[in-house]
């Protein structure tokens, strides 16, 4: 059928005369004037209603509903987003192929062509998650690393070799290359896009991780979603949401002098917290805007997790066409880039007055200070001179106050660090021990932890060592330069090698016990940095180039020697990690690490060297130099001139082709070796990393009764959960205990403790992952009673109804699904905050958990419940399961309106133990009329094969 707004369709002419169509928002605006004044960012994305307005899935009154989108309207508009492209990283990916994997399997079992199961737009996998911090502090960590990376994730590796040759449009950065959002910044980012028809459109996607958004740095409309929600859009679905308000956030001035990317972006986190942008584009713009360089503005929006908004979007401007200049892009890629979004209307960041935004927030780069955040959420800011002393002051506070509840009279104790069975082992190994032949093990490993023996190994190995360790509370343990926000932005890694520099040149020494390490987003940080002669200097402080990849933000830090992790818990001390990421959730970094600042790249080095966060870097010394003398902060950092003289090293468009023309001609020898099975079908070999997934067990061409089937009936409670319970409290992080319901299954399914990998790498089987949902080590279900002093049991457990027997959550899971008794669960605000974590929402559904309800929601995490067919729901007018005085032990109905209709009321019917019964209305959280029929369908997923297939 024609198009409806063929007359939309254009030409536009780039600087050396090429031709280009496009869908003409300038020609648009002549039936709609007021889309001259949309956000940027709404503009790019009604682009894309316009050119795919078919009158199936984008229909003509999408447009018009966008178009006259107005700054303070109630949101009820639901917009069909087609994206150019998907970006996936492994953890999150290999779930993924194995959906689409179980999709083909689905087809061949009931006679359809396995063919209609592909991809509609490109898949780009980035392998960046697998990679840990089991080396560091020497030459070879990084080769040393990726061995152990193939050994622990080979099978995986074979079932991606499989996914790139049965599938025409996925394709797999191997390991090695970078963090995925570098990768997509710096290689898979195009600028614009072609059809056929010689149609140009702009660059769009949806990423398997929430900081997708680092993107949007570039003008590119990204955001994360669940896996669920991408595999969606890579087979065709437009990806639905509500007309969101758009905040305008104008930054004005310049930063000052010793002010670094990372200071504003903890400052603007914590601003746009306090602002409540959940759910909400964020548009910069302003004079202080244009000013930014690009890897700053993509280092802001890459916290648009943090700060909650779906996006933190940077229109597209000359510093944008630099960086393609810079990063290696052909003339005749961003020719095509500049005239479009020229031709569109759309270059340029605007100023004040130009665009209506639903609300503005203003910021003077002028008054951003040198910040960390911490110890237990990004948003928590605190300037620089003030961490000593906030520190102190948490570590008595109560747990309810963000404290650690400990007695201030043993702030000050420290511990002396020794093998207690091994008289003569009193130094702390640096690192695990360095195989050498073919015949040595790589490393004696408890889990991911290296034992007594390799401990011993490596005691006897000719290395400095301090003849005495001591730790107490503040000490630093893990000083990381890590994480995508900004471990490739030049301006804050130069600064943390020039700062390197003259720390070494004054005699400064980083204590051999912390774990340092450095995990560059691209290698072309390692080109810069050894261009200009600074990776020495970071290595000799102990940051050693220790991987390419997302290490110690993810908790792939490795895991501290025994003898330091007694002494940790045996004294409940409340140690400190250091790292220039992003999160810094409980549990995360490390479980026994109980305090964890997010700081800049060289301020990272600087407290390695203090070896405390109990001292005030602004006013006491960061250490002792040569000769005994006091060195202070300000006699190591550098100065903005210094850092902006090596820049020029940081943008060779000449090193990044070359760099990444490697990922087809040079992969590396390790990815060479590894050999996938091939066919249109995966043949599901046994496997303990990959399994057929369950979710397509019973699937049908029908679609299931609808009607009363919505309610909840005789529910029990699965868990009470107070505010800010993560995808990281929920979702299988980090390392696999043996004495876990996962860890008993693997060694039941004989695996080997040292073999047992993490849960991200083994995110592929549901058997392991469904044992580890709500298995965090710092989850607290207030089912449990509080003890005689007010603390609260940490962990998974729950309380067995109607006996009350303790038990951990799976397991009292697996005996509520034998009975055929459904469960829910109930929390406070910010449910689900978090990465995107698709596991969180799928082995939420596996336990039979039917519903929760909640004070309120993150965005990815709710849509990932509806996405999984499990019902998310709102408490209204402040109530809470607190003010309803839930204990546990009461029996739930659940009864939204039949039909199911968006934001509609649902009622909650408490039955509690002695037979009485409370009624409250809820607010269902199934936001858009396609979520209704994703729940419908039983989930998104057999939605989108039953489309497929029929």
């Amino acid at each position: 059928m024609a198009h409806a707004f063929a007359r939309t369709r254009k030409k536009f002419t780039t600087a050396s005369g090429k031709t280009g169509q496009f869908y003409s928002l300038p020609a648009l605006a002549k039936e709609f004037p007021q889309i001259q004044r949309l956000p940027v960012s709404l503009r790019i994305v009604l682009e894309s209603v316009l050119r795919n307005c078919d009158g199936k899935r984008v229909a003509e009154e999408h447009v018009h509903q966008l178009a006259n989108w107005a700054a303070n309207a109630e949101r009820t508009d639901e917009i069909p987003f087609v994206v150019s492209r998907v970006v996936l990283q492994d953890f999150t990916g290999v779930p993924l192929l194995a959906d689409l994997a179980a999709m083909r399997s689905v087809a061949a079992k009931l006679g359809k062509p396995v063919g209609r199961i592909e991809p509609l737009v490109p898949v780009d996998l980035v392998v960046d998650h697998s990679i840990m911090v089991d080396y560091y502090g020497q030459k070879n960590a990084l080769d040393l690393n990726m061995k152990l990376e193939f050994q622990r994730n080979r099978e995986r590796y074979e079932f991606m070799k499989w996914g790139m040759q049965a599938f025409k449009t996925f394709g797999v950065v191997p390991p090695g290359f970078g963090i995925v959002h570098q990768v997509n910044l710096e290689y898979l980012a195009r600028g614009v896009h072609k059809t056929r028809e010689d149609v140009y459109y702009p660059d769009s996607l949806v990423g398997t991780d929430s900081h997708t958004t680092m993107i949007n740095g570039i003008g590119v409309v990204a955001w994360g979603v669940g896996g669920i929600e991408a595999e969606a859009a890579m087979l065709g679905q437009p990806v639905y949401f509500l007309t969101p308000d758009v905040v305008g956030f104008e930054l004005t001035g310049r930063l000052r002098e010793g002010v670094t990317a990372t200071d504003l972006v903890l400052t603007v986190t914590e601003i746009l917290r306090r602002h409540k942008v959940v759910g909400k584009f964020v548009e910069f713009f302003g004079e202080g805007t244009r000013t930014l360089a690009l890897p700053d503005r993509a280092t802001i929006g890459n916290m648009a997790p943090e700060y909650g908004a779906t996006m933190g979007f940077f229109p597209v401007d000359e510093k944008t066409i630099d960086y393609f200049k810079g990063t290696g892009r052909t003339k005749a890629e961003i020719e095509a880039f500049e005239a479009y979004f020229r031709a569109q209307g759309l270059f340029g960041v605007p100023l004040a007055g130009e665009i209506d935004y639903s609300q503005v927030v203003k910021l003077d780069l002028g008054d951003v200070t040198p910040s960390l955040a911490g110890p237990k959420r990004p948003q928590d800011r605190i300037e620089l001179g003030q961490v000593a002393n906030q520190f102190k002051s948490l570590f008595s506070k109560p747990s309810a106050e963000n404290g650690f509840n400990q007695p201030a009279a043993v702030l000050g104790t420290r511990h002396q660090v020794r093998a207690d069975d091994e008289p003569k082992l009193d130094k702390v190994p640096q690192n695990p021990p360095t195989p050498s032949g073919a015949d040595r093990p790589v490393m004696e490993m408890e889990g991911n932890k290296p034992t007594l023996a390799a401990a011993k190994a490596e005691a006897s190995a000719p290395a400095p060592r301090a003849p005495e360790i001591t730790i107490g509370n503040g000490d630093v343990l893990i000083a990381a330069i890590t994480s995508c926000t900004n471990t490739s932005n030049p301006s804050v890694l130069l600064a943390a090698g020039l700062l390197a520099k003259k720390a070494v040149e004054a005699g400064l020494k980083v204590q051999p016990h912390i774990k340092t390490s450095l995990a560059p987003g691209s290698r072309i940080v390692t080109e810069y940095l050894t261009e200009t002669g600074l990776l020495p200097y970071l290595a000799k402080l102990g940051f050693a180039l220790a991987g390419y990849g997302c290490t110690t933000c993810i908790g792939n830090a490795g895991d501290l020697t025994p003898e330091l992790n007694e002494v940790i818990t045996k004294n409940d001390l409340v140690c400190a990690a250091v790292l220039s990421g992003n999160r810094n959730f409980e549990a995360r970094i490390h479980p026994n690490l109980k305090a964890n600042f997010l700081a800049s790249p060289p301020l990272v080095v600087a407290y390695a060297i203090a070896g405390t966060v109990m001292r005030d870097l602004m006013t006491e010394p960061v250490g002792k130099g040569k000769g005994g003398k006091d060195v202070y902060l300000g006699d190591i950092w550098p100065t903005s001139d210094e850092v902006h003289a090596l820049l020029k090293y940081a943008m060779n468009g000449k090193a990044f082709r070359e760099n990444y023309a490697k990922v087809k001609t040079e992969p590396g020898k390790l990815w060479e070796k590894i050999k996938g099975v091939a066919g249109a079908t995966y043949t599901w070999p046994a496997s303990t990393y990959i399994a057929e997934p369950p979710f397509f067990a019973d699937f049908t061409l029908e679609l299931p009764a609808a009607g009363e089937a919505v309610a909840v009936r005789g529910a029990r409670v699965m868990a009470l959960f107070g505010d800010s319970i993560t995808t990281d409290h929920i979702s299988p992080a980090g390392s696999i205990k043996a004495s876990a319901p996962a860890g008993q299954w693997l060694l039941e399914n004989g695996v080997q403790k040292a073999d047992f990998n993490s849960y991200g790498a083994r995110r592929g089987n549901h058997d392991v992952m469904m044992r580890g949902t709500f298995a965090n080590v710092r989850i607290k279900n207030l089912m449990i009673p509080a003890g005689a002093d007010g603390s609260r049991e940490e962990g998974g457990v729950t309380l067995l109804q109607p006996d009350g027997q303790k038990m951990p959550i799976y397991d009292a899971a697996m005996r509520y699904i034998a009975e055929g008794t459904p469960t829910v669960i109930f929390a406070g605000e910010e449910y689900g905050t978090g990465s995107s974590r698709d596991w969180a929402a799928k082995g939420t559904q596996l336990l039979g958990i039917k519903a929760v309800v909640a004070k309120s929601f993150e965005r990815i995490h709710r849509s990932n419940l509806v996405g999984m067919g499990v019902l998310p729901l709102q408490f209204k007018h402040g109530d809470s399961w607190e003010s309803l005085g839930l204990r546990g032990d009461e029996q739930i109905d659940i009864t939204p309106a039949a039909d199911l209709a968006p934001r509609s009321d649902a009622k909650l019917v408490i039955t509690r133990a002695d037979g009485s019964r409370q009624e409250v209305d809820l607010t269902l959280r199934i936001d858009t009329p396609i979520e209704v029929d994703y729940y419908r369908h039983g989930g998104i997923l057999p939605y989108v094969l039953r489309q497929l297939l029929e």
